[in-house]
């Protein structure tokens, strides 16, 4: 049965509503321009832009002729002409009026003209490097101011802002005190760096977005079309709906399977959560439980391979090694992960006495693999791809053009021209906030290379941290959830990876080791109040306080912040001998099982204080990387586990759902 839900926003794009059956551009068109003359007319004007990109994207993808740079800038034209047409300037009405509209295709000219300009006259900019005329700095300034504009409509003030206090930075640099202090630049090399050639606006992270990113996008895009999250989420089900607190263990192993090929913790949320929050609800779970779990869970989609989030792609290339190597060391980290989820799951289960679904409400997995096996084979040619060193560009072509032709195989799979129109667009929207948010994180990475801001940073961050790497990991932390607040995580992850990741390697952390780190814990933007884009998403399913549901998903997705600190001390990816890599999961997963029974304080039976504490003292104790510490605080887990079996175990009462949902 195919999928009715459309696939969700990826980054903080603007949900559309799933009940909505006009064609996903109309629907576009309809968010900026209303209910007008024109919505039609703009709305096949989306839907051309979105093919155009598309097939753009394939020939690149294809022809690989063109210079990585040309390719960038018109990618990045296709992208502002998208937001200038589809995100309105603000949320009044104003913002959908006649002077806006004139504005807006007055910026739409200015985008196709800057991108144009280097494309037709890039022989030019190439003979004078390092003298730029007044219209390559005429054209350099116009495509800055476009792409905060861009920033501000697509991710959101803060982020433009952000960009706008690095160019300052850039040209105040005299002024500024003590360490932050450098020579300055005029206005004319700031805006040459950012604009032109690969240093700035058009460097490697808008490369990869505009490369690999789009290609799974797409991929994604023709998953979710053809039907194959119902397939996904029918399978999670069929395994799990059987044991105790099942739709929401269900919801986590759905999550990890369309997360793991979706990329987006928002699309995947609001994908998946609007089939496994009513479930988790109607089963027990409180509604902002239910929400939180799924926000978790599907956070930790951005941490399973084959396809983890973009910022992954731009750490392939940061590092300079193949992404199936990436793809090998985080494959166990991001199992942890769920399987920390999966014990929050249990133990609320255990708690509020929810038990397995009814047989006659599961799915069986005969029927629904023989309605879905055919979505296996593109991901077996992915995964086999990467294994044999194909770019992840062609690896997700060729990935992208198998499942679309095994689908149109069946005819309860087959795509019709409405529905090829759409997964077109579904990529097209997908990848705005994206591609937008690293042409910004761009600009940010040029300044600080142009600056030398980055090691200025790593050199505070090793002062405050005393040259220790544990103070260390904690304010790379704090500043995660700081720049959190207004970037989505593949800027995040961008920014922080320049600014703080000398500090780590100062630190002796091996390379691979320090960008894992900063990319799990830029992963936090997404539940992480008072921005919590996954937590504000499923609290708008689960029909529960955006804050509440955003500090339960908080809470359940807290191994983004333990499990960086066994990378940092340990060889969980892979960086060591077998036997030191196997103590370090075994120990690792019961320090995070001692870890939620302490944050919960309940695990067969509500704990003792004593039991909670030494729950406390065994998770810092087998996090460290001392073997005397890991044996202590493997006889305090077993302990809990001793005193746990021994008592009385008795679930807490709990509202009926219904209930649970008017009362949040």
């Amino acid at each position: 049965m195919r999928q009715t839900t459309a696939l969700g926003p990826s980054d903080d794009a603007p949900p559309v509503e799933a009940s909505d059956t006009r064609p996903l551009w109309h629907r576009l068109a309809a968010a900026r321009w209303g209910q007008s003359r024109a919505t039609t007319a703009v709305g096949y004007g989306v839907l051309a832009l979105a093919l155009a990109l598309g097939c753009f994207q394939i020939y690149t993808a294809l022809s690989l002729s063109l210079n990585s740079y040309l390719q960038r800038v018109l990618h990045l034209m296709f992208v502002l002409v998208l937001v200038f047409v589809t995100r309105p300037a603000g949320k009044g009405r104003w913002a959908r009026r006649l002077p806006m509209a004139v504005v807006d295709a007055l910026l739409v000219l200015a985008a196709v003209t800057v991108s144009l300009y280097p494309v037709l006259d890039y022989d030019g900019i190439v003979a004078r490097a390092g003298i730029p005329s007044t219209a390559d700095l005429a054209m350099g300034t116009v495509a800055i101011l476009l792409l905060l504009e861009a920033c501000r409509r697509a991710i959101g003030t803060f982020m433009a802002v952000l960009v706008a206090c690095f160019l300052c930075y850039a040209w105040l640099g005299p002024l500024l005190p003590g360490l932050l202090s450098h020579r300055g630049y005029t206005v004319q090399r700031i805006v040459s760096h950012t604009y032109l050639f690969q240093e700035g606006i058009y460097g490697l992270a808008l490369g990869v977005a505009a490369t690999f990113v789009f290609m799974f996008i797409l991929f994604g895009a023709v998953l979710e079309k053809t039907g194959g999250g119902s397939f996904f989420i029918n399978v999670a089900y069929a395994l799990t709906g059987k044991y105790r607190g099942g739709p929401a263990k269900g919801a986590v192993v759905a999550s990890a399977l369309m997360g793991s090929v979706s990329g987006s913790a928002i699309a995947n949320t609001v994908t998946t959560g609007s089939f496994t929050i009513p479930m988790m609800k109607k089963a027990g779970y409180r509604p902002h439980e239910a929400g939180g779990v799924e926000a978790a869970a599907s956070t930790g989609g951005q941490l399973l391979p084959p396809l983890m989030g973009a910022g992954a792609f731009v750490m392939a290339e940061l590092i300079g090694v193949p992404y199936i190597e990436i793809v090998k060391v985080a494959i166990i980290p991001a199992l942890m992960y769920f399987a920390v989820i999966f014990l929050f799951v249990d133990i609320l289960a255990r708690r509020h006495g929810i038990r397995r679904l009814p047989a006659e409400d599961l799915p069986r997995m005969r029927e629904v693999m023989a309605g879905g096996f055919h979505f296996l084979p593109p991901l077996i040619l992915l995964v086999t791809l990467l294994t044999l060193h194909f770019t992840p560009l062609l690896a997700g072509l060729y990935a992208t053009a198998a499942l679309a032709v095994v689908a149109m195989l069946r005819a309860s799979t087959r795509m019709s021209l409405k529905d090829v129109g759409e997964v077109f667009a579904l990529a097209a929207r997908n990848t705005l906030s994206v591609s937008v948010a690293t042409a910004a994180a761009g600009v940010v990475v040029g300044v600080v290379g142009l600056t030398g801001l980055g090691l200025k940073f790593s050199s505070m961050m090793l002062s405050w941290g005393g040259g220790y790497l544990l103070p260390t990991l904690l304010l790379i932390a704090v500043a995660s959830m700081v720049l959190g607040m207004g970037l989505p995580v593949t800027a995040a992850y961008i920014v922080l990876i320049v600014l703080a990741g000398p500090a780590l390697l100062d630190l002796g952390v091996p390379l691979i080791v320090a960008h894992m780190i900063v990319y799990w814990y830029s992963q936090d933007s997404n539940v992480t109040p008072p921005v919590a884009l996954s937590g504000f998403a499923a609290a708008g399913i689960a029909g529960s306080s955006p804050i509440r549901t955003s500090m339960a998903a908080w809470k359940f997705s807290k191994g983004l912040y333990v499990i960086p600190v066994l990378m940092a001390y340990s060889p969980l990816l892979l960086n060591g001998p077998v036997s030191e890599i196997i103590l370090a999961v075994v120990t690792g997963l019961i320090g995070l099982m001692t870890f939620a029974v302490a944050i919960e304080g309940f695990w067969l039976r509500r704990t003792t204080a004593f039991e909670r504490l030494a729950a406390v003292a065994a998770t810092g104790l087998l996090l460290t990387p001392y073997l005397v510490a890991d044996v202590i605080g493997a006889v305090l887990a077993l302990f809990v586990v001793v005193a746990q079996l021994r008592g009385p175990r008795t679930p807490e009462p709990v509202a009926p759902a219904s209930k649970a949902a008017s009362a949040a």
